[in-house]
């Protein structure tokens, strides 16, 4: 039967994802939570999905979350349970809804949560109805107050939801906590809390087993033991593990344990987990830094937003591997998410990758900051946001943050907020001198709150410190707040590093978040006691917009498709160990500034007109690079000879080749090459993949590129492209990371931008083959088939 939990289902497989056949409706109407509701006009949509996505792009909408409407939506989805299930406990787990959502079973409500970022489960089996009759989940949706955030949110249903299955004797939600209070090279100590919960009128034994595995699925240790738990009651029970010769996790070995849980009586496994393990130690030292395994380390880091362009906040899997593979290729090791709890399935992606991440929870507190609306620090702000809601949710929303994500290996710090502290947005301290505004929250009350956040951490980890980030420290020092954390993060404040080191000798600081610049780096590799940083940004994200037409932010390494920005490249170069080079050219600048900034300045093309004079900048990791244009050296270079990150040489134009190539110890390791480009001819598909799984979720990224005769990628070229798909996929977006681009996302064309565009394609559950074509006008077309199985 269609949407059913069929007798199929797989009693040994506790969780599985509950994302299809969920009708949906764009507006309000307060009869749909009935059973009986009509919704057959409704559409049908699979999660994870974002409503705001689909626009329009209207200049009446706020520039802060990128020009696109919020309101309110209705979600329902109608299921069968069998009469087998019954004496099972069912739990819906929601990762994520933005915002103010309300959840309904068969008319019985089962609660709300206005946080659009936190995850959160209902038990359903009061109310379920087994075999002959429907159950209806319904859920409303309200992002009526669309400028309510500094950052695009997306709205809806916008991560997974999962149906659990277990008995009524169960280990809770994250219950398993699994902790490594002592390790050596010989030996870990691994211990292991379970938190178990007995729903019925009568006391119940069980056996605990937990098993160790290593990273191939091998049995390395198992232990047991009999328990007792109270009628309607719940308890912590506490095994302590040791592994001998620990491999331990880090970012260039990223090696992960298991740990499989089980809840046993009568011989018949009742609840399980599996949790991964990450065996490291680490430490922040007030004059030396960060130390991972013993060993001092640099957080090479970046912020990253949730959404990925033309795919909104409802982002798979597969995009967020593409973008992290990159990210980790250029030498990032770092990872703060801003400024909110992830999808859960990143922090998974983190571990595997070898990340560090900090988790952080808010982006205001009791008091709201200010949301533009008609641009960037223009016209009358938006106070809407989270500061309504702060005084009733925040221990709650922060409390699961930390026990969802406390089993991450990859997670070394909470952080409890961004910028609270911001100047006048909302606090204001007399420390300002002339922007001090005696009308705006005083200061101080950020320590007392401050505290009250760091408490609800601790009960709930103590095994890693505490942090903030900081935008005003000079306003922050007149308070409480600083003291209240463990570790401190200062926002674009590297000139405070030294002074404050030396004021508050106790005080651990690292920057949380930096400029992209070749300074900012070095405030941070000078300076030993600073831990590291974590610039702004790794990818491009929606909103935060400097005002119509622009309508996303475009600091980052990576833009909106994914696509490696000259910034990409110059990062790579401060921070990767492999050797690299990489040309640009950019303006002749007049006055003494040599300063090349790669975030704004370089473009990634030879052209221009013959004769003229071109500065082309270069950024290496190698100490020697060489430049060649079409077959002639314009000299070799030392990296030593330019403290500003960047060499350059001001050359004639003159079409055709360029090259630079890097040395070491007199041998070339590395080049790169930028080609004269002419007219467009041609389009060219690349896929990353050319076989998909047939689950509904497997996604291709492909490609396109506007090529000339010789084909060389034209940089100009912003033709329309069109795109015809046959087989069992669909296109679900299109970006070009164009900044003022207001096409509608849900169209099958789009223009290109610098020559490029990616098209996702997405599996659907039948076999066969996809054929994807794309058309523009006076080039000749390109296709590219794909196997679905």
């Amino acid at each position: 039967m269609k949407n059913a939990i069929t007798q199929e289902w797989d009693l040994s497989v506790k969780s599985r994802k509950f994302n299809f056949d969920w009708k949906f409706l764009k507006g309000d109407d307060s009869k749909a939570l009935k059973i009986q509701y009509d919704d057959s006009d409704w559409r049908t949509v699979y999660l994870p999905h974002d409503w705001s996505i689909e626009g329009p792009f209207k200049k009446e909408y706020a520039s802060s979350t990128g020009y696109l409407p919020g309101g309110i939506g209705w979600y329902r989805k109608k299921f069968i349970v069998p009469d087998h299930l019954k004496g099972k406990k069912i739990v819906i787990q929601f990762d994520g809804i933005y915002k103010n959502s309300e959840v309904w079973i068969n008319e019985h409500f089962l609660g709300k949560r206005p946080y659009g970022y936190s995850s959160f489960h209902y038990d359903l089996t009061p109310f379920i109805n087994f075999e002959s009759n429907e159950n209806v989940i319904s859920v409303k949706v309200d992002h009526s107050d669309f400028a309510d955030s500094r950052w695009y949110p997306g709205s809806g249903i916008y991560r997974n939801v999962h149906i659990n299955l277990s008995d009524h004797v169960y280990i809770k939600p994250y219950g398993i906590y699994v902790t490594t209070p002592n390790i050596s090279t010989s030996e870990a100590e691994i211990n292991i809390q379970t938190s178990v919960k007995n729903d019925y009128n009568h006391k119940s034994e069980m056996i605990i087993e937990h098993r160790i595995k290593d990273a191939k699925g091998k049995d390395l240790i198992v232990c047991s033991s009999m328990e007792t738990i109270q009628a309607n009651n719940e308890q912590h029970f506490l095994h302590s593990i040791f592994l001998e010769k620990p491999n331990l996790w880090s970012p260039e070995n990223p090696y992960l344990y298991s740990v499989e849980t089980k809840l046993i009586k009568d011989g018949e496994v009742i609840d399980f987990e599996t949790t991964s393990l990450g065996v490291r130690y680490f430490h922040f030292d007030v004059d030396s830094g960060f130390y991972l395994n013993g060993e001092s380390l640099k957080m090479k880091g970046v912020c990253l937003h949730h959404d990925a362009g033309c795919l909104g906040a409802a982002v798979p899997e597969k995009v967020w591997h593409r973008r992290l593979q990159r990210l980790k290729e250029a030498g990032v090791n770092a990872i703060r998410m801003s400024h909110n709890p992830p999808a859960p399935e990143l922090l998974d992606m983190c571990d595997t990758y070898g990340f560090l991440v900090q988790d952080e929870a808010f982006d205001e507190w009791e008091h709201p900051k200010n949301k533009w609306v008609e641009g960037w620090n223009k016209g009358e702000p938006s106070l809407d946001g989270y500061a309504s809601d702060f005084a009733e949710w925040a221990e709650a929303d922060l409390r699961d943050m930390v026990l969802r994500d406390r089993n991450h290996p990859s997670i070394i710090f909470w952080s409890i907020g961004n910028e609270i502290d911001y100047p006048n947005d909302p606090y204001s301290h007399p420390v300002l001198e002339d922007r001090y505004k005696a009308d705006k929250p005083e200061a101080k009350g950020m320590g007392d709150i401050a505290k009250k956040l760091v408490s609800v951490v601790k009960q709930y980890d103590q095994t890693r410190p505490v942090t903030a980030a900081l935008a005003s420290v000079i306003m922050s020092n007149e308070t409480e707040f600083p003291d209240a954390l463990d570790v401190v993060g200062y926002n674009y404040q590297e000139f405070r590093y030294q002074k404050d080191h030396e004021k508050y000798p106790k005080r651990v600081i690292y920057g949380s978040e930096n400029g992209r610049h070749h300074n900012e780096w070095m405030a941070v590799k000078d300076n030993d006691f600073v831990s590291g940083h974590f610039i702004w940004t790794g990818i491009d994200y929606l909103g935060e917009a400097r005002g119509w037409p622009v309508r996303h932010a475009t600091p980052g390494m990576l833009d909106l498709a994914g696509f490696k920005k000259p910034l990409y490249f110059f990062k790579q170069s401060q921070w990767s160990e492999k050797d690299m080079v990489y040309l640009g050219t950019t303006a002749i600048k007049d006055g003494e500034s040599k300063q090349i900034y790669w975030d704004h300045e370089v473009v990634s093309a030879w052209k221009g007109t013959e004769g003229e004079l071109v500065r082309v900048a270069c950024c290496t990791n190698c100490p020697e690079v060489d430049l060649i244009l079409n077959g002639t050296s314009y000299g070799v270079k030392k990296s030593k000879d330019f403290p500003g990150g960047t060499i350059y040489w001001d050359v004639p134009y003159e079409k055709g080749t360029l090259r630079a190539v890097g040395k070491r110890n007199g041998e070339i390791s590395c080049s790169y090459e930028l080609n004269t480009a002419d007219k467009p001819v041609k389009l060219q598909l690349h896929p990353d993949t050319i076989a998909l799984k047939a689950d509904k979720y497997d996604v291709a990224h492909v490609e396109v590129n506007i090529l000339d005769a010789d084909n060389y990628l034209v940089f100009d070229a912003n033709n329309q492209i069109n795109c015809e798909i046959e087989g069992p996929g669909e296109i679900i977006g299109m970006e070009c990371s164009n900044p003022a681009s207001h096409q509608n996302y849900k169209e099958t064309y789009r223009n290109a931008y610098q020559g490029k565009l990616l098209i996702y394609v997405k599996a659907s559950d039948q076999s066969g083959t996809i054929t994807l074509k794309v058309t523009s006008d006076g080039l000749d077309s390109s296709s590219v088939v794909i196997n679905v199985n």
